[in-house]
């Protein structure tokens, strides 16, 4: 897919805001909080999508420092207890990209509402954006377990007003030529597709959070 550039009044907002003398302090923190697929399984440094999106952050000079905080193997419970330490960080903007592990392995989906929602309710409490992404499961587990999975996501986006990803691995997930041979990890070109997704739902979340007073 093409690179997609920031909107120019968005740029133009952005350019104001960190083209001012401004100490380091006061640099902006988006961190990513997930599992492999943040993390960047399999892939070369640089090939994550947390990379590639820090790439275009980097291009368009507008002076935010990303942190991937992807662990491989994580559940939705291991990213609450890592709370603290993403909050370590400073973040002003998060991007959630966790529960896909919660799924693969069954857990209950009351499970990962409540690990979810502790995650968003600290987000809240601290003043923190948020960007959810949802995910999705394949066809072989039930039915009425997956339609419970993909619905938790664009509900606590609602409730929560976070922005919104519906589908992390839209037009990668399934597709050989786009992923690992475990057939779950996105190779670098599945990546650079990732990348323009959240790149589309992150930009102007940098924007609005961006413009907020220090």
């Amino acid at each position: 897919m093409p690179f997609v550039p920031l909107p120019l009044m968005v740029l133009a907002a952005l350019a104001a805001q960190t083209s001012t003398a401004q100490p380091s302090a006061a640099q902006r923190t988006v961190v990513f909080l997930g599992d492999s697929l943040t993390a960047g399984y399999g892939l070369a440094r640089g090939e994550s999508f947390p990379s590639l999106v820090e790439a275009r952050i980097q291009a368009a000079g507008l002076g935010w420092k990303v942190v991937n905080a992807g662990v491989s193997g994580d559940t939705s419970a291991g990213a609450r207890a890592r709370m603290d330490y993403v909050y370590r960080l400073k973040p002003d903007l998060i991007f959630l990209c966790i529960g896909s592990n919660d799924g693969l392995r069954g857990l209950p989906v009351a499970e990962l509402e409540r690990n979810l929602r502790a995650i968003l309710d600290r987000a809240r409490a601290s003043g923190t954006r948020v960007v959810l992404a949802g995910a999705m499961l394949p066809d072989n587990y039930g039915q009425d377990y997956r339609e419970a999975f993909r619905k938790l996501f664009p509900k606590l986006a609602r409730e929560y007003r976070t922005g919104f990803l519906p589908f992390l691995l839209e037009g990668v997930a399934m597709d050989p030529r786009l992923n690992q041979d475990d057939g779950i990890h996105p190779n670098a070109a599945g990546e650079r597709i990732v990348a323009d997704h959240v790149w589309k739902v992150l930009a102007p979340e940098l924007a609005r959070t961006g413009n907020r007073q220090p």
